[in-house]
């Protein structure tokens, strides 16, 4: 029995850490994961070019869609990105939802289940995994479900989802970041903030939003705001994405390519795409 699931990459409107409500939107880069099943024995995974990484998550995927749609098969699950990992471009998220339905679709049950309860998951998954210190349910219903979305991660509760149409620009610095080793408590000092960030998303005033996000995030988390300021005067919203240490920007590609020519001039990757409105899809 084998499955094949393919999931975008995210962008952060409004980081989750402060409040728990948090704000996200796909982005077109893919991570594949496909998944072979067998009547029984352990789960085990791969990371394509990760040879020492960290498969629990995955593996707990699968392990959780077994159990409730299936008859607790194990087998492989191989995850393949173009998502760089630990960057802030929820690649956690995106490796969960495609390994959910890739495992789903093993099982022939992608039916019996929303995309929004996949995504949920998934969360479960990454909690269990202690790969993130929200659950990251706007990280995973961006992904799984496309487009931007805003919801409590308290409660796994979708609040909104939009379709938006952007063009976007990443900077990724070489260094990583763990969501699930960001400082919460001087992220909650932020909180005022984030109130106002999700007030402006909520009402769709997502790239002001992001910006106001980008500010605070970076001052909580400790990472320079100049690639911000540098963006301001061209993108319609700039901010960091998840805990860093990508900085995203949004708006049309002409406005882009000259914050790109700003940002290729630091250390690291640069590089342009757009908004992804398909979510997590099976192949």
């Amino acid at each position: 029995m084998d499955g094949t699931a393919v999931a975008p990459a995210a962008g952060t409107v409004l980081n989750a850490l402060a409040t728990g409500t948090g704000s996200a939107f796909a982005i077109d880069a893919e991570l594949r994961a496909e998944v072979s099943l067998e009547p029984d024995g352990p789960v085990t995974g791969t990371i394509a070019g990760e040879p020492d990484g960290d498969t629990t998550l995955i593996e707990r995927c699968v392990a959780l869609v077994t159990d409730r749609f299936g008859d607790g098969e194990g087998g492989t699950v191989r995850t393949e990105s173009d998502i760089p990992l630990a960057a802030g471009l929820k690649s956690s998220s995106a490796a969960a939802n495609a390994t959910v339905l890739a495992t789903l679709s093993a099982l022939d049950a992608t039916s019996e289940v929303s995309r929004a309860d996949a995504a949920r998951i998934g969360v479960q998954a990454a909690r269990e995994a202690g790969v993130t210190a929200t659950g990251a349910f706007d990280d995973a219903s961006a992904s799984m479900l496309g487009g931007v979305t805003v919801t409590n991660n308290h409660e796994d509760e979708l609040l909104a989802r939009d379709t938006v149409e952007w063009d976007v620009l990443v900077w990724t610095p070489p260094e990583r970041a763990y969501s699930a080793e960001a400082d919460i408590e001087r992220c909650q000092q932020v909180a005022p903030m984030a109130d106002l960030v999700a007030d402006l998303a909520l009402d769709g005033a997502y790239e002001q939003a992001m910006t106001v996000n980008g500010l605070a995030f970076t001052a909580a988390l400790g990472f320079s705001p100049e690639p911000l300021i540098e963006a301001m005067p061209h993108a319609a919203g700039v901010s960091l994405s998840g805990t860093g240490p990508s900085v995203t920007a949004v708006g049309n590609r002409d406005d882009l390519e000259r914050v790109r020519e700003i940002w290729e001039q630091r250390e690291g990757t640069t590089w342009l795409t757009t908004t992804q409105t398909d979510g997590t899809r099976t192949r």
